[in-house]
């Protein structure tokens, strides 16, 4: 009996020792939408990062759908259904509205790694951190994407008046100024783009190099712009402040320290191999590629100095737009400056 009692201890203490090592490791919950590609490799190189710090010890679990939909994203990491997301601002614009400062059409040629930079500067303004506090967020890096360009199955465009009465589906920054030339705004989920076109419920899609390739817009389209520089998507990666806030001082360490290498490395494998498929792939398809010309830009830049304008009028009940604008817009002018340096 006192052998039995023995052994009925020990095997308590083992359960418990082993139950504390469980415990002990750390995971977290990663909502994305799709499928891995360029726009999700800085989350997929922060987990290895991660995983590599920490001995395994603390993990991201990336899911690509299982655990929310993409416009819902910014709504479960409030009520901690995961710890981490991915999301994009002008999905939901009054939620986040001091972000979708960075997505107004600055009619920059601006480098990825630059707007990493800007993104990242901008997630800092008090501000934009105030604005995201309301959803029990903290923004943890950007997913920096190119300038938008479009891919259309229309007639061919010759002139801006041509914009009118074309259906694109783009973000709000772009459509800003393009409505102004007629262009309609046409919401289709990012899933139904290409049947969207193939079926005529749209004319074009404004998207970044990766996303054309993901919807394989160029296989229907008929000309591609290739300097239209009107802005671009704003697409954090955001964790559950409380969940940041409790983590173990070297997990956090290890989150943190981990970001600017993993930007590093989505800066690199965009442009030398996302951007390089998708001029190949446009060029083999036999796209027209339409340059505007610096009258065309112009008055690109004329349309979208009133939508910056705008912005700015419509959210200065909420927060002071003028001075995030202003503050964004001298990131912006760097890149300019820096450019006629060099």
């Amino acid at each position: 009996m006192l052998l039995l009692t023995r052994n009925a201890v020990l095997s308590a203490f083992i359960g418990c020792f082993i139950a504390g090592e469980v415990y002990a490791a750390t995971e977290w919950n990663v909502s994305l939408w799709g499928k891995r590609r360029a726009f999700t490799e800085n989350v997929e190189k922060l987990a290895e990062l991660v995983d590599k710090k920490t001995n395994g010890e603390f993990k991201l679990n990336i899911s690509y759908g299982g655990l929310s939909k993409s416009k819902e994203n910014l709504d479960g990491i409030t009520i901690g259904a995961f710890e981490m997301a991915q999301f994009c601002s002008f999905y939901h614009k009054k939620k986040n509205p001091t972000i979708t400062v960075t997505e107004l059409p600055f009619s920059r040629d601006v480098s990825l790694a630059r707007i990493a930079e800007i993104s990242a500067e901008v997630y800092k303004h008090p501000a934009v951190v105030k604005d995201l506090a309301r959803w029990n967020a903290t923004l943890l890096m950007p997913s920096p994407m190119p300038q938008y360009n479009i891919i259309s199955k229309s007639d061919a465009l010759n002139d801006l008046s041509d914009f009118n009465g074309l259906r694109i589906r783009g973000p709000g920054g772009i459509m800003g100024v393009l409505s102004k030339e007629g262009a309609i705004k046409t919401g289709v989920p990012f899933s139904e783009v290409r049947q969207s076109m193939d079926s005529g419920v749209i004319d074009a899609a404004s998207f970044a190099p990766h996303a054309h390739l993901a919807t394989k817009t160029y296989k229907v389209g008929k000309w591609a712009t290739t300097n239209l520089n009107l802005g671009t998507a704003n697409c954090p990666v955001v964790v559950n402040t409380d969940a940041l806030n409790s983590l173990k001082p070297e997990y956090r360490e290890a989150l943190l320290s981990s970001v600017d290498e993993a930007i590093a490395y989505y800066v690199d494998n965009y442009e030398n191999n996302t951007t390089v498929q998708y001029e190949k792939a446009i060029k083999e398809a036999g796209l027209t590629q339409v340059t505007f010309t610096p009258e065309q830009t112009r008055r690109l830049d004329e349309l979208a100095d009133s939508v910056r304008k705008e912005w700015i009028i419509e959210n200065s009940k909420d927060f002071d737009a003028q001075a995030l604008y202003e503050f964004t817009a001298a990131l912006f002018n760097q890149t300019s400056a820096a450019s006629l340096n060099q």
